[in-house]
């Protein structure tokens, strides 16, 4: 029975920019309105954090019936359709919008080719909150395919305009490969100019793929729900590297460590650095003894809050001027 020696972190892993501005969204709201405040869907997909939340008085909804009037209501990270939008507004709610910014650019594009006459084919996840948004931006002409197979039977109107989108917490593999079928299929078709691939989900993926071969066994902090954390197990594994998901370090099992001497650890998107440290401890206890972060780019990406929001820390007084607002660099 050897127990593992070494576990090797990821780099760069856990929250992003979007992330981190939804959670902080909530928490500002609470602050300034006072609970309860609203929040359509799950935040982020991440157990430990909604439950977090709902400790300090968000109450998570599907549906806006379920919220009172003139209540106030945080969107999540994943964005909502323009039919959510409209009953939200309807209803006379006070919104707060934490869809992250690189959804919203995705829509925006949607919303700019439609009026220009293209019909769309979206690479996503059926089902999953941030394609059901993106899809409902339009009334119709969003044709989803979830694989290379669901290429072959899209019929949309006319080819003349079709424009390809994505989710933004797919495998970069697999869209690379549906995109590719998509283009052999229609060969005119448009494609983002920048992919729509968040640099999170790039980031995370390529920092397993150089963690996979150091390592006998990867673990990836996740939530089930979690699209970016899933893929990054499917690609720890599809590289031959034995590797789980948790959502929290008691669902480690000591049998997954058998014979193993070194441990990769990442985290999804959404998930909080408390939940890495909590695994680390649960496997130094089952016998490693050293912890190593693996070189790895540094994500400086920061996103502007939304108006009404801002609050200078000083003087706890809100902030009102405009600050320039940067996109993320070379994304």
């Amino acid at each position: 029975m050897h127990k593992p020696q070494e576990i090797v972190l990821a780099e760069p892993r856990g929250f992003c920019a979007g992330v981190d501005r939804a959670i902080e969204i909530v928490e500002r709201a609470l602050a300034k309105f006072g609970a309860p405040i609203y929040v359509r869907h799950e935040i982020v997909h991440n157990t430990y954090v909604v439950n977090d939340l709902k400790a300090k008085g968000a109450i998570f909804i599907e549906e806006l019936s379920d919220v009172p009037p003139g209540a106030t209501l945080v969107f999540s990270a994943h964005g909502v359709s323009r039919a959510v939008q409209q009953e939200a507004e309807a209803r006379g709610f006070s919104i707060f919008d934490a869809t992250c910014p690189l959804v919203t650019k995705v829509h925006v594009e949607v919303a700019k080719l439609a009026k220009e006459g293209y019909e769309f084919i979206m690479i996503g996840h059926k089902g999953h909150p941030e394609v059901e948004g993106t899809m409902g931006q339009l009334d119709h002409g969003i044709h989803l395919v979830e694989d290379v197979e669901d290429v072959a039977r899209v019929q949309p109107a006319q080819t003349a305009k079709l424009a390809v989108v994505t989710q933004t917490t797919l495998s970069v593999d697999d869209a690379a490969e549906i995109t590719a079928a998509v283009r052999a299929r229609f060969p005119h078709v448009r494609e983002p100019k920048q992919q729509d691939i968040c640099y999170a989900t790039q980031n995370r993926q390529d920092a397993v793929k150089i963690l996979s071969p150091q390592v006998e066994l990867v673990i990836v902090v996740g939530s089930p729900t979690s699209s970016n954390s899933n893929r990054l197990r499917e690609l720890a594994a599809r590289l031959g590297t034995q590797a789980y998901m948790v959502d929290s370090a008691q669902e480690l099992r000591p049998e997954w460590f058998d014979g193993v001497a070194r441990v990769g650890l990442t985290a999804g998107a959404s998930a909080p650095e408390i939940l890495v440290r909590q695994v680390i401890d649960r496997i130094k206890a089952l016998g490693a003894v050293s912890v190593r972060t693996m070189d790895g780019i540094e994500e400086t990406v920061k996103f502007p809050l939304p108006k009404g929001l801002k609050i200078d820390g000083a003087t706890g007084l809100e902030i009102t001027e405009r600050r320039p607002e940067t996109g993320p660099a070379g994304h």
